[in-house]
């Protein structure tokens, strides 16, 4: 079995960055780019950035999540057992990361890869002929504007919340003789349902902890895909937490930008472009891994969507460099009248 692996592994890595034809004399099978009935490609690794709105042609008003695409490249594919024998799943990392926050075996897997640093790292199930070479990258365009994506984050901690917030419950009278017990959740109900059963029953609503927990939104319309920033604007709301970077301020590089001494720059170690401060895409700011996001196909909606207005099927296994790029944004123009 570890021989197996190993040589599995080996091929992947052979596969990198070969082209098709180089496949085909080498004797190796090239990749598949016809959707199959089965057919189950990876998705990708998100940061999500912030909420705006979108207009249709009609009017309608459409509440937009903002969701960043950061590097996203393929780590590696293994085996792993399922209920039905042998599944196989590809890890995607995403964003930086410092050697120094990594231990000698996380790395490894990078180094040995010739892959950099990954910060995030999600695993996807694929089918057999979506499978990817190691290295290869995941952008926006691995989305179409009106597809539906099932998005996975981990909801915003409240911490320990009472019944009336956690549930939801109405709470008890306000007055006529109620003392100290308004938001009190009231009997557990221990002896009821049974004449023997005295004990209080799994799942019963009661105070707790609340939210921080991996919450899945399913069926999301992709209203617009930003190739250029690598952006994706998704209909609806995610329930994580915003990546909002802090601000840090340096009296020091602010007095000397106003005194005009760009010779300041090289002794910060900042390169003359970055003065007097880094922009996007100088360099990339990691975020905190409460608003990192799985985007995926969805499982519950249909995936040929043309009739619904998107421009044609979403790229198989993905966007590959040799592909026609097309414009950097597409957006999303409503569904046809026929529909």
């Amino acid at each position: 079995m570890a021989a197996s692996r190993h040589m599995f592994g080996a091929q992947l890595l052979f596969r990198r960055s070969m082209s098709s034809s180089a496949m085909l004399s080498a004797g190796m099978e090239p990749l598949s780019r016809i959707w199959r009935a089965d057919s189950r490609r990876c998705g990708a690794i998100g940061m999500k950035c912030g909420m705006t709105h979108g207009w249709l042609p009609s009017g309608e008003r459409l509440p937009l999540t903002i969701v960043e695409v950061q590097d996203v490249q393929v780590v590696q594919a293994k085996r792993v057992p399922t209920s039905e024998g042998t599944g196989l799943n590809l890890q995607l990392g995403a964003g930086w990361q410092k050697r120094k926050r990594l231990s000698k075996a996380d790395a490894g897997q990078f180094e040995a890869r010739g892959l950099p640093l990954k910060r995030y790292m999600r695993e996807f199930r694929v089918s057999e002929d979506a499978l990817l070479p190691v290295g290869t990258s995941v952008t926006a365009r691995h989305f179409v504007p009106g597809q539906y994506v099932d998005v996975q984050g981990t909801s915003k901690g409240k911490g320990f919340q009472g019944v009336m917030r956690r549930w939801g419950f109405k709470g008890q009278p306000a007055s006529h003789g109620n003392s100290l017990a308004h938001r009190a959740g009231g009997s557990l109900g221990g002896s009821a349902g049974s004449m023997y059963a005295t004990r209080v029953f799994p799942g019963k609503k009661m105070a707790g902890r609340m939210g921080g927990d991996r919450q899945t939104m399913h069926s999301l319309l992709v209203y617009r895909v930003d190739a250029k920033h690598n952006l994706l604007y998704i209909k609806g709301s995610v329930r994580c937490s915003t990546y909002r970077p802090r601000q840090c301020a340096c009296r020091w590089r602010a007095t000397a930008a106003r005194s005009g001494r760009p010779e300041t720059a090289p002794v910060l170690g900042l390169p003359p472009s970055a003065w007097p401060t880094l922009r996007p895409p100088d360099s990339q700011i990691p975020g905190p891994e409460g608003s990192v996001v799985r985007v995926k196909d969805a499982e519950r909606k249909r995936r040929d969507t043309s009739s619904k207005g998107h421009f044609s099927m979403p790229p198989f296994p993905t966007f590959l460099p040799g592909d026609a790029d097309g414009p950097e944004v597409l957006v999303w123009q409503g569904a046809s009248k026929s529909q």
